[in-house]
């Protein structure tokens, strides 16, 4: 009987601690509560609508003229005398600056010295000359005689053609010591300044010259194989509101630059008024095809801008469940508080606005509307 009830008491016993081990585990399950989901994260967005019409890409560009040469001295020396400053306008033959010519005048002198000596002994030589020559004739002299006579006037005529070529070199090297300019233009640049020590064809000015106006821009790979010398631009200034001019590419660079990977066109204003002036900015629209013109445009607020690595890109709420997609998109102008994209977004379709750095692919949202509309239009 003993036997019997110990086994019976052991029994109960294990089956108790099972008991209490799977009412400890339930009260355990009891008390964890399942995390409710995050609720979506608002986002201030706007739906685009297309404005209408396709537009051009348009590229920054800088107004110069088409032919610029640095002026210089030939000769070095130390500038006594400037006579034109930035910005002047000047006029071929006007003389723009000198060095001091002292030392120039006084070698053109000794030059001048030179050549009054050689033409005096030339003058000789040839009076020795004729008399010899008539002595010759009357059998009073050597033959021999008359040829060094001949020998030596020859002599004397060599030295004065060499005392004139210094004399001429002398004089050149005078004018020299002053810088006149060779077309009409305005000076663009100043690189040396009264009292100062240059070198022969150290550049002083930069002189810009008057007559073809050039608009300079820098265009991305994706323009360049669509573009051909004689293709039509049109050119507006930022200092000039609400005119347009009318330009044609003139040259287009056959390499990239190494640095910036784009490649320099250069275009020629035509009918270009006095009120365009160098160094201007310009924005250049090609109607170039195959660019842009078969895609919608939609001007949106900059603030929306995102990047996808190193292409610009647009956040995008994917209706029905809201969630973010990035979209590369294809820029072709910036203005100072809208963009215009072409490609990359269709017509009723919701992008972010702002935050556009705190939100995620993935990331499913809450559109809400502006408080202040007005703060993004263009």
């Amino acid at each position: 009987m003993r036997s019997g009830t110990g086994k019976f008491s052991a029994s109960w016993r294990h089956g108790a601690s099972v008991l209490l081990v799977l009412g400890v585990a339930a009260l355990a399950a009891c008390g964890q509560q399942k995390e409710a989901p995050p609720p979506p994260r608002p986002v201030v967005s706007m739906t685009v609508h297309p404005d209408g019409a396709s537009v051009s890409p348009v590229y920054p560009g800088e107004i110069e003229a088409r032919n610029a040469t640095p002026l210089s001295f030939r000769v070095n020396g130390k500038i006594i005398e400037r006579s034109v400053r930035l910005g002047d306008s000047v006029k071929p033959g006007q003389t723009l600056a000198r060095l001091d010519p002292a030392d120039f005048e006084k070698n053109a002198a000794s030059a001048q010295a030179q050549l009054d000596a050689a033409q005096h002994r030339l003058v000789f030589a040839k009076q020795q000359l004729d008399r010899d020559t008539a002595q010759s004739a009357a059998n009073l002299i050597a033959r021999a005689q008359l040829e060094q006579t001949q020998d030596a006037y020859a002599s004397a005529a060599a030295q004065r053609d060499q005392a004139q070529q210094q004399l001429a070199l002398a004089k050149n090297q005078l004018r020299y010591t002053q810088i006149v300019a060779d077309h009409a233009g305005v000076i663009t640049a100043e690189n040396a300044d009264t009292g100062q020590n240059v070198q022969a064809g150290q550049a002083v000015y930069q002189l810009a010259w008057t007559g073809d106006t050039d608009v300079v821009c820098d265009l991305p790979e994706r323009a360049v194989a669509t573009l051909h010398t004689g293709d039509a631009a049109q050119v507006t200034l930022g200092a000039l509101p609400g005119r347009q001019y009318t330009a044609r590419l003139r040259e287009l660079a056959a390499a990239a630059d190494p640095q910036s990977r784009t490649w320099r066109a250069k275009l020629t204003l035509e009918h270009a008024d006095a009120d365009v002036r160098l160094g201007m900015t310009a924005n250049v629209a090609f109607a170039a095809p195959g660019e842009t013109s078969a895609s919608a445009v939609f001007t949106i607020p900059a603030t929306a801008l995102f990047h996808d690595g190193e292409a610009p890109a647009i956040w995008v709420v994917h209706a029905p469940d809201n969630v973010l997609q990035l979209r590369r998109v294809s820029v072709t102008r910036y203005d100072a508080r809208t963009i215009t994209v072409a490609g990359g977004l269709q017509d009723g379709e919701r992008i972010v606005l702002q935050g556009v750095h705190t939100v995620h692919a993935g990331e499913q949202v809450r559109p809400v509307a502006p408080l202040h509309p007005e703060d993004f239009a263009s």
